[in-house]
């Protein structure tokens, strides 16, 4: 069965001496690999298409059960090719690849996880310096793939409070944390709190426009990568390369 979608190259891998395997977020499928025939040669149909973070068109050959199907057609919409030019942009839109590729389900449709990846990738372009967009993409991430923190009130009660426990990826009242975790929690600002809600729930154009100060930055960054590291039991190696 012949399909058609729009999809954005995640990551290769090489396969024998000149085929690929090739992971793609797509529009209408969610997570997809697919097995691309010789696009290492010189002469490939397939040509600088299957570059990482290219946006394209493309079609894919296979049964319906099929693990691995067949790309057929790959069409270049975006390349953004400045960002894989320009070390310090690779290297964030790397973190948020990682992130996608490690946290999605394979064959699920999210097209606002999609439209997310699209937005943030857009805006990177014109702005690569911006810390901001990768924080934005991961708070919106989360909440768009169910792995959100909880941070408006005690998980348990519902009362305010401002300590975060990466262990039950929510914020719990003094009452209730009493004997919950052997670690203590992580004290968040109340203005810490409100830009996370704020990048919750703002249009993903805004991403260029957010300006937060560098305490309530670092601070909501550091809680949303010990957030990230606790659940997929593992830090995301992209990060290594550059404070976040």
């Amino acid at each position: 069965m012949l399909k058609r979608t729009e999809g954005i190259v995640l990551k290769t891998i090489p396969f024998g001496e000149a085929d690929l395997i090739v992971t793609f977020l797509s529009y209408d499928f969610g997570l997809i690999k697919a097995f691309a025939k010789s696009p290492r040669k010189i002469k490939s149909r397939f040509g600088s298409s299957l570059e990482p973070l290219t946006y394209l068109k493309i079609a894919f050959w296979g049964k319906e059960d099929a693990n691995l199907p067949r790309l057929t057609q790959s069409d270049i919409i975006l390349p953004f090719k400045s960002l894989r030019e320009r070390l310090d942009c690779f290297l964030k839109a790397s973190e948020i690849i990682e992130l996608t590729v490690n946290m999605l389900p394979e064959h699920e449709a999210n097209k606002k996880i999609f439209t997310l990846l699209l937005d943030i990738l857009k805006t990177m372009e014109k702005d690569c310096a911006a810390l901001h967009t990768v924080i934005m993409y991961k708070v919106k991430f989360l909440d768009l793939a169910g792995y959100a923190p909880r941070l408006d009130g005690c998980a348990r009660c519902g009362k305010s409070g401002f300590s975060f426990y990466v262990s039950h990826g929510a914020i719990l009242c003094e009452n209730c944390a009493t004997g919950a975790d052997s670690h203590a929690g992580m004290v968040l600002s109340q203005g810490s709190i409100k830009l996370y809600e704020s990048l919750r729930k703002w249009d993903n154009s805004l991403a260029g426009r957010i300006k937060p100060s560098g305490n309530l930055f670092a601070e909501l960054s550091g809680m949303i990568n010990d957030h990230i590291r606790y659940t997929l039991s593992k830090p995301l190696k992209s990060s290594a390369f550059h404070k976040m």
